[in-house]
């Protein structure tokens, strides 16, 4: 079977080429997918410009996420058959026409939801919801905080924490994404700017900040960390302060902000009773049991299919990931191939 996919080495996304490949058939457990969404992500663009500790060194096809038909299943596959509609997540290797993949890391699409929804799902819910309950502890009528609250992850954990009974206050870096995120459920919305503290405490009035979702870094997680009350959590899942337009890296900014970031001393936690957790989706990838035990409860939470903000066409990727790098998307970006 032929396949088309986006190769490239990282490091800047010119890089990226279309390139035909011979795919073999599906190994004893593993099924081939007919893509036909993948859903980008921010850690897609850190991996193309090699800013993301996983991406592979040598050449490679980047993507994190998709949604398809399966086409071919192995000879100890017995869950799926030739046409089931999948959604799914790879360690990598999604911007493509067909893909193998085990089949512990496809699961059935919703009833209801389009593909473009199947491939804005995973990625974001798994991220939001580890974040939330694994590391975050959520508890009822705890107060949090969720940074890019437009963004797929934001939208995700605002949805899961409102259903836990959590009272929410989103961040959002443009005065044009508040009216979506009050029709989302938020409590209070803040854009994010010179006065952040200050807007931070007054949407607080008063209540104590039990768990900031962070994927920014910087002088917003200082503050966060700042007004975290006792035994308060802020989990780092991102470091957008990286991000940047352009094809490649800025290097010497990008040293300027790494050697800046906000230093956090162990001991002094102690005295004040805040924690610091960090993750990435690679860990879940590598622990299927762990996610798959996640997707159970999350099925039982029966959430709203995700927001799909922006489509592009497949050839129309690499335009993608530069919209993407500006930050005006809300919601989720999808290719549809």
């Amino acid at each position: 079977m032929k396949r088309t996919s986006y190769f490239l080495r990282a490091g800047n996304i010119n890089n990226l080429q279309s390139i035909d490949q011979d795919l073999p058939d599906p190994g004893e457990q593993e099924v081939t997918v007919a893509v036909k969404t993948i859903g980008l992500n921010y850690a897609d663009i850190f991996a193309i410009t090699g800013l993301y500790s996983a991406t592979p060194k040598e050449a490679f096809v980047p993507g994190l996420e998709y949604a398809g038909e399966i086409l071919k299943v192995g000879s100890g596959v017995t869950r799926w058959k030739p046409g089931d509609q999948v959604m799914g997540v790879t360690r990598f290797g999604a911007y493509t026409t067909h893909l193998n993949i085990d089949q512990r890391y496809v699961t059935p699409i919703p009833a209801g939801w389009s593909l473009d929804q199947g491939a804005s799902y995973l990625v974001q819910v798994l991220t939001a919801y580890y974040a939330l309950f694994n590391l975050g502890n959520l508890q009822k009528g705890q107060n949090v905080l969720i940074h890019s609250a437009a963004g797929g992850v934001g939208i995700l954990a605002n949805r899961i924490a409102r259903k836990a009974g959590a009272f929410t206050i989103g961040t959002v870096g443009s005065p044009a994404k508040v009216d979506f995120c009050k029709k989302e459920g938020y409590d209070r919305v803040i854009v994010r700017g010179a006065d952040f503290k200050e807007k931070l405490v007054e949407a607080l009035d008063g209540r104590p900040l039990h768990l900031v979702l962070d994927p920014i870094g910087g002088k917003v997680l200082k503050t966060g960390y700042e007004l975290l009350a006792p035994m308060g959590r802020l989990v780092v899942y991102g470091s957008a302060r990286y991000g940047f337009t352009g094809n490649r890296p800025p290097l010497l900014s990008l040293i300027w902000k790494f050697l800046t970031r906000p230093k956090l001393d162990p001991q002094a936690m102690t005295s004040e009773n805040k924690s610091v957790m960090a993750f990435n989706l690679i860990y879940l990838f590598d622990n299927a049991d762990i996610m798959h035990q996640i997707l159970a409860d999350l099925e039982r939470m029966e959430l709203k299919p995700p927001h799909v903000g922006h489509t592009y066409r497949f050839e129309e990727l690499p335009e993608a990931i530069r919209f993407f790098q500006k930050g005006e998307n809300v919601g989720k970006i999808v290719v549809r191939v």
